[in-house]
């Protein structure tokens, strides 16, 4: 039984008692005084018939006329008159009539008895007779009983205005431990919650104000936490003057986009190299030259920025080089960002630089899963070379794989509109297990794979891209939820779905979404949703989708995390249900230091919140023991289970 029915009741019980009491004292009361008034009304009449009686004392038909005068006013239950000594009577009236009006279990409880008087009837000095007088009770009763009743309705109404009030007074009261709960349960949810306003009560008031402080206490540690590891990833994989990802940032990139995962998909690696560089700095000097390579930077950013693209990774390898690594960018696509870039680059050319040297060349290769690093590199630098000696063109791509595979896009728009039209989908299943312990399961990934004219199941790899050309990934995510909420009908199993970017864009295939959890609240504890942090909306957005997925009874997760680690002061708000870190930061784990540092900063920051780790991409058992060392939840990858369809 919560506080605030148990004080309610008290105070109920209380006034109960404290009503009872006042009502019985009120009625013994009156009472003791209907006794006394029956006495005095006894005693009084009595002796006026005494009195009246004297001169007639010897004619018995004066007196009875005088006895039934008095008794027809109803008021006496006995009047006689008794002669003295012989106790002869001379006339005796009596009654028995009782009120209707007043419960005979009223009557039995007042247990109000008769009074009554006497007064003597004198012959000159000689008592001649007795008159005895018994007042009746039943006009008292009724008085009493009215009295009664009307004391109780007041009370009953006083309490009744008393329970409301102190109801009312209770509940406004203690509003402030509800909203403690719910800071409480928002803590819970790795949310820090603070109350902006304290109550007036003393005592509550010392409550959430140490509520209050300790909420804080835990955002600033979290904070703290985040900056650390934010200022660790910095100095581990970013430039200092540019502010891209460095060489060795790159280098990682690149060897796991090119391995044999679901979701990798070909596209093109660029190199960028400044013309000249050291006599750049000859001519302009170190300052104009480092603001020339920040400018370059800057280009590649804003570029990134303006198609929308967070996969993508701009990188400074050294010196003047730059490079450019864009999953999922077609031939003809990569030909119009050349380019732009070297249109660009043009309009950053310094004063004392030669007017008929290009600024940069471009060398452009490109690549698909399954290949080597060395092989990508020696192409694209093979690309460059052939750049740099073509004097009318400042750059060169090589090796489009995509305009070689018998497809063009009306082809993959025809049958991939008649895939999702027609459900041509098939679910394929990625185990997640805890790392500690991989017999214990955490939740299966869902992916998806497309079937294609013929029957055979297309691997989310080369369709993707496509998809994304053609704006239809919220229609893919709609399918995908739909086969996802059946399965679970049938299979009930804790399940995992990556929403895209498109439909956290557009309103109505979020709306559609939205809509679809709802109508399935019982397979919400089965089912999480998974962001990418690249593709994540801005924070307001973020908090109200998680909210409408929570109302929904559906729980949010966080995937491909590390590449933006300041985002995670916003992930207090959320009550995310866990955070996969991406797979670049987990390959070669157990070998390289400053991986296993990051990791360990990352794990720092939301242990603090409670916050569940589950690493992607794990494909040794090296990598898998260091990160059940580092205590780490979860994992996924090749070593865990490779994506497969159900099987029973």
């Amino acid at each position: 039984m919560s506080l605030l029915k148990q004080l309610f009741l008290a105070i109920c019980l209380f006034l109960v008692v404290a009503f009872t009491g006042s009502f019985i004292a009120g009625v013994e009361s009156s009472r003791e005084q209907l006794l006394s008034q029956l006495r005095s009304h006894a005693q009084d009449a009595a002796t006026a018939l005494g009195l009246s009686m004297t001169p007639h004392v010897d004619d018995p038909a004066m007196i009875e006329l005088m006895v039934s005068s008095i008794f027809d006013s109803g008021y006496f239950a006995t009047i006689r008159v008794v002669r003295i000594p012989s106790e002869e009577v001379i006339v005796e009236r009596r009654t028995t009539v009782t009120s209707d009006q007043v419960p005979s279990w009223f009557v039995d409880l007042v247990d109000l008895e008769p009074q009554g008087g006497d007064a003597l009837i004198m012959r000159g000095w000689e008592q001649a007779a007795r008159v005895e007088v018994l007042s009746h009770p039943q006009f008292a009763l009724a008085k009493l009983w009215d009295s009664a009743i009307g004391s109780l309705l007041w009370l009953l109404l006083c309490g009744l205005v008393s329970a409301i009030l102190g109801g009312w007074l209770l509940r406004t009261q203690l509003r402030p431990l509800d909203t403690m709960v719910q800071q409480a349960q928002a803590i819970t949810r790795r949310e820090f919650l603070t109350l902006p306003k304290v109550p007036r009560t003393p005592e509550l008031k010392r409550v959430v104000m140490a509520m209050n402080q300790m909420v804080e206490k835990l955002k600033t540690l979290f904070a703290e936490e985040a900056a650390r590891s934010e200022k660790l990833r910095e100095e581990a994989y970013q430039d200092s003057l540019t502010g891209l990802a460095n060489r060795r940032l790159f280098d990682i990139r690149l060897a796991n986009q090119l391995s044999l995962a679901e979701q990798h998909v070909a596209g093109y690696l660029m190199f960028l190299r400044v013309n000249d560089l050291g006599g750049l700095n000859q001519r302009l000097g170190g300052q104009k030259t480092d603001q020339l390579i920040s400018a370059i930077g800057e280009l590649l950013t804003r570029l990134l920025a303006e198609r929308g693209t967070p996969d993508w990774l701009a990188s400074r390898s050294r010196g003047g080089e730059f490079t450019l690594l864009a999953p999922g960018l077609a031939g003809e696509d990569a030909d119009r960002l050349a380019q732009e870039l070297i249109e660009g680059l043009e309009s950053l050319r310094q004063t004392g630089a030669s007017d008929c040297t290009p600024v940069a060349h471009l060398g452009i290769a490109a690549f698909r899963p399954g290949e080597a690093v060395g092989d990508v590199i020696g192409r694209t630098d093979q690309a460059l070379a052939q750049a740099q000696s073509n004097p009318g063109k400042p750059w060169e791509r090589l090796d489009d794989f995509t305009s070689n595979n018998g497809h063009g896009l009306h082809d993959w728009r025809t049958w991939i509109d008649a895939a999702l039209s027609q459900s041509k989908l098939q679910l394929y299943f990625q185990p997640v297990t805890r790392c500690a312990d991989r017999n214990q399961p955490l939740h299966l990934k869902v992916l998806a794979r497309l079937l294609d004219p013929q029957g055979e199941a297309v691997v989310a790899g080369r369709f993707l891209p496509w998809i994304e050309r053609l704006g239809w990934a919220a229609r893919l995510d709609l399918v995908m939820l739909e086969h996802s909420l059946a399965h679970l009908a049938q299979h009930p199993q804790p399940l995992a779905l990556s929403l895209s970017a498109a439909t956290l864009r557009e309103p109505a295939s979020l709306a559609k979404l939205l809509g679809l959890l709802k109508e399935h609240p019982e397979q919400g504890p089965l089912l999480t949703l998974e962001l990418d942090e690249r593709h994540l909306p801005p924070p307001a957005e973020l908090e109200k989708l998680s909210q409408s997925v929570r109302e929904a009874g559906f729980s949010l997760g966080l995937q491909h995390f590390g590449g933006r680690f300041s985002l995670i002061g916003n992930l207090t708000h959320l009550g995310l249900a866990y955070l996969k870190i991406d797979g670049t930061y987990i390959r070669a784990i157990d070998q390289e230091s400053d991986k296993r540092l990051f990791i360990e900063a990352i794990f720092r920051a939301t242990n603090s919140i409670d916050l569940p780790l589950i690493a992607e991409m794990v494909e040794t058992e090296g990598e898998l023991a260091a990160l059940s060392e580092l205590g780490i939840q979860g994992a996924m990858g090749r070593l865990i289970g490779a994506p497969a369809p159900w099987k029973n």
